[in-house]
């Protein structure tokens, strides 16, 4: 992270199904609107670069919900943001806060989506080069003509427009939408029934939305705020491009669910889960690092991923051979042959390898190291 100008610390919470485990002890329910949900909800928050490479795992938070808290949702309104759930998000920012100390060079941005949008944590101390970027989700008070966010920026003349590739889902194809683009600093006032509580607080604020969509499809819409002084429209796209990396934690927690497969563990206690939960995230970070470094920068030596031990017992694997290459192999070629061990076929077609098929190629790589070890331990 200190080698960096900007860190990307993107916060997200995930729940762990584990209902079908029905002697496993120390479980609560979960967020499903039925009663026998079983397992465990982590809030994590991910290390990641503007450029979209996972640098790491920074925190990890595991809770329950016990039983006698069912069904009292409407009561939460009553309590502190430190009584509540929410807390994560400035536990996470005061995270930062603490890290910064070991980075000093290094700009931490807390990212996060329409969850985050608390207004405790726009009013949350935090020391220089600690800043965050939320999704807005609630239309806030602003001290300014029109009275409220949404009205306020709309109000501003746009800075410019830009072009976004929608992927295709469900029975939509993947379509091209034209996105007017707008910012504004605005003064967001505190909620009404703590306003003697929060002091305001200025944000800037970037807005993004479609211009005619097609008939039936919703238009794309953003509403972002952040400490990060924003302007011109350069700025701005750089804020757009910073919160687009938040699915990249939304990647890692797939390759810790599909690929580790955490839900089909059978460890017999939170306790267990916890603790395995903590080993496998470090190895999903890896597993998505070794994507994303091959795509980012191929040419690289396959040195900065695998130990030597690794890649030669890689190489002679695959290439059915004892003689080792003069040169290191590049990183490309070198997760090119992990993910064929983990299936993928490398047909002229197909996309570049991704996390699930990685995963089981590092599981097929441990195994031959271990024997290419056992083989060579006397030369």
């Amino acid at each position: 992270m200190s080698a960096v100008p900007v860190v990307l610390a993107i916060q997200d919470t995930t729940e762990f199904n584990l209902s079908h485990l029905s002697a496993t002890v120390g479980l609560g329910y979960g967020s499903a609107n039925y009663s026998n949900w079983r397992g465990f909800i982590m809030h994590s928050l991910l290390a990641v670069t503007p450029e979209g490479l996972p640098l790491g795992v920074l925190g990890m938070k595991t809770w329950v919900r016990r039983a006698e808290e069912f069904g009292k949702r409407h009561q939460r309104s009553t309590r502190s943001v430190h009584e509540k759930e929410s807390v994560k998000w400035l536990e996470g920012l005061a995270h930062l806060a603490a890290l910064k100390k070991r980075c000093a060079e290094a700009r931490l941005v807390c990212v996060g989506d329409r969850e985050s949008d608390l207004y405790d944590l726009f009013a949350a101390a935090r020391p220089a080069g600690v800043d965050w970027l939320i999704r807005a989700s609630v239309n806030r008070r602003a001290r300014h003509p029109e009275g409220y966010l949404w009205d306020t920026v709309q109000a501003t003349a746009p800075l410019g427009s830009s072009e976004l590739l929608v992927p295709a889902r469900g029975n939509l194809p993947q379509r091209s939408a034209k996105l007017t683009l707008r910012c504004a600093k605005v003064r967001l006032r505190p909620p009404i029934k703590r306003a003697r509580g929060l002091p305001e607080v200025e944000v800037f604020a970037i807005h993004a939305i479609e211009d005619m969509p097609a008939d039936g499809v919703d238009p794309i819409e953003w509403m972002l705020l952040t400490s990060v002084e924003t302007s011109t429209l350069d700025e701005l796209l750089e804020r757009l491009a910073w919160y687009a990396r938040r699915w990249t934690i939304e990647s890692w927690h797939r390759v810790l669910k599909s690929g580790c497969q955490i839900e089909a563990r059978q460890f017999g206690s939170l306790e267990r889960f916890v603790r395995a939960t903590a080993l496998f995230a470090v190895i999903s970070w890896r597993i998505l690092y070794a994507t994303m470094l091959a795509r980012i920068d191929s040419d690289l030596s396959c040195e900065v991923l695998l130990q030597p031990v690794e890649w030669r017992a890689l190489y002679c694997h695959t290439q059915h051979t004892t003689q080792l290459p003069k040169q290191t192999p590049s990183l490309q070629q070198a997760v090119l042959w992990v993910a064929m061990l983990g299936g993928y076929l490398n047909r002229k077609n197909d996309r570049p390898p991704g996390p699930t098929v990685l995963w089981r190629g590092f599981l097929v790589l441990h195994e031959v190291s271990k024997m290419y070890r056992l083989f060579r331990q006397n030369e």
